[in-house]
């Protein structure tokens, strides 16, 4: 999963990239409000977390441009604790949640997790198909409950299938969904690495579609 953070305090910038990196999200940064709204405008994010106080263009505008011009990925908000009216401005412009500053990036991480799991549909934190089970909280995965070891974008890979199961997902879609916009992007490499996941996960989780690209088979479909 791919998200984008805008947020103009460096040190804060940095910090959250680091931990949601290590939560096996890719990620990519901005720190005034016109480079996140270009970001946010022209790059497919699974989700934003936005800075509503930003230079340059302040966060409310940016929401209000996203919405105003279809964008609909989910934006969770960071607002100063005491401004509640910077909450209700940053709802009525589109948000989907809110984190109050100072905050613990646990709980960052857990409003993100939920905010990505309404949008693909899901009640759980736990993603199932068939044998396959991912734990979105410990970034665990088992199949038939036994562990198995993923790299990092293994794991992104399954994880963006298990979140759109039953769909049809192009190599160019996983692509612009696993790797950041500095990355020298090769569609050939998911082939790749769709063919460990075969051999760890069993060769029939993943569906190859002739000319379109991959599926997770639904739970009700599994082998």
């Amino acid at each position: 999963m791919r998200l984008l953070v805008v947020e103009d305090d460096p040190d804060l910038n940095r910090q959250l990239v680091a931990a949601l990196g290590e939560a096996g999200y890719v990620v990519d940064s901005a720190k005034d409000g016109e480079e996140g709204h270009f970001l946010g405008d022209t790059e497919p994010y699974d989700a934003v977390i936005l800075d509503l106080g930003l230079p340059e263009m302040d966060g409310v505008t940016v929401l209000e441009k996203w919405r105003r011009d279809g964008r609909t990925m989910p934006v969770l908000i960071l607002t100063a604790r005491d401004r509640w009216s910077d909450k209700v401005a940053g709802f009525d412009a589109g948000a989907d949640d809110y984190v109050a500053k100072p905050f613990y990036m646990e709980e960052v991480l857990a409003r993100l997790r939920a905010l990505l799991r309404r949008a693909t549909g899901h009640a759980s934190s736990e993603l199932e198909c068939g044998p396959v089970r991912v734990d979105t909280r410990s970034s665990r995965v088992t199949v038939n409950g036994r562990a198995i070891k993923l790299t990092s974008l293994e794991y992104r890979l399954l994880a963006y299938l298990m979140h759109h199961q039953g769909r049809v997902i192009s190599r160019t879609e996983l692509v612009e969904h696993l790797y950041d916009q500095d990355f020298d992007r090769d569609s050939n490499t998911i082939e790749v690495f769709v063919g460990r996941l075969r051999r760890k996960l069993g060769k029939d989780v993943i569906e190859t579609v002739r000319g379109l690209g991959y599926r997770l088979a639904a739970p009700e479909d599994a082998v």
